[in-house]
């Protein structure tokens, strides 16, 4: 797909995601949430299946030959999807405990792959009424309801700005932090976290434990339209649609590049899930 589709994609795409963020909204002024637990004991709500639904729908009318693989959809066989060049890849709703504790840091995600690689993200928080969304080679931008503004990562700053999950901060975690130079850290959910980084607010986001990649495609997009970059802890590009298991490498996400990220990683290794 080519740069100029990607672009006139991200509009309706925003909009899209803005048509699921009401219906979660919806869900989330109510009382009971309707929560229920899947195999995995990951919880699940109302809002979940209504932001899937709305999604798939809108999706495909959008792009009917791209196939979608969602957390709520059914679930593909790699054998099945191995063969995908291009296909959509969403959460619609990442951060559910966030959700249930109704602390507002909950996004819905909509990330194009292409060739194992997310080449447009949109990521859309609902109680905060912000949209990141950029495409490869096209750039990066935060719609709110004051207007549009462009995004860029930064160059390091002294101290640096880190941002850590709210809910899974980890033994591996507190390694790093104790060898990186002076900093300041940042606690925040879901993929709100890589959003930080995309607008210079942060340097980094290290994520030591078990994420899908519905969970990081489309902020990744965001992230690396805005001049970032998302790794493995090898600072090797992180890969999708591989294998089986849906399951990311640990991973960081550093706004500059450019930076030496590799010599505070000495005895980290790449643990494949």
């Amino acid at each position: 797909m080519n740069t100029t589709r990607r672009k006139e994609l991200l509009e309706p795409l925003c909009h899209l995601a803005h048509r699921a963020g009401i219906a979660i909204l919806e869900v989330y002024s109510r009382d009971d949430l309707g929560v229920e637990h899947k195999d995995d004991d990951s919880p699940l709500t109302q809002a979940d299946r209504a932001a899937h639904h709305i999604l798939a729908a809108g999706l495909a009318e959008l792009a009917p030959d791209i196939p979608l693989l969602s957390e709520e959809g059914r679930a593909v066989p790699f054998e099945e999807r191995r063969h995908w060049e291009r296909y959509w890849l969403i959460d619609p709703l990442d951060g559910t405990k966030e959700f249930i504790k109704r602390n507002g840091e909950f996004t819905v995600n909509i990330a194009l792959m292409e060739h194992g690689r997310p080449v447009l993200g949109v990521v859309y928080a609902p109680v905060l009424d912000r949209c990141y969304y950029g495409a490869l080679d096209v750039g990066a931008w935060l719609g709110t309801a004051q207007g549009t503004e462009a995004l860029r990562t930064r160059p390091v700053a002294s101290p640096m700005n880190l941002v850590v999950s709210r809910s899974h901060r980890s033994g591996a975690t507190e390694t790093l932090l104790e060898r990186l130079p002076a900093h300041e850290t940042t606690s925040m959910a879901s993929s709100l976290k890589f959003c930080l980084v995309a607008e210079g607010a942060a340097d980094l986001y290290p994520r030591f434990g078990p994420t899908s990649e519905w969970d990081t495609a489309a902020a990744q997009a965001v992230v690396e339209a805005a001049g970032g970059r998302v790794t493995d802890l090898a600072l090797q590009p992180l890969p999708y649609n591989g294998k089986e298991s849906l399951l990311n490498s640990d991973f960081l996400v550093v706004g500059d590049p450019d930076y030496d990220w590799g010599q505070y990683l000495e005895g980290f290794t790449v643990e494949p899930r």
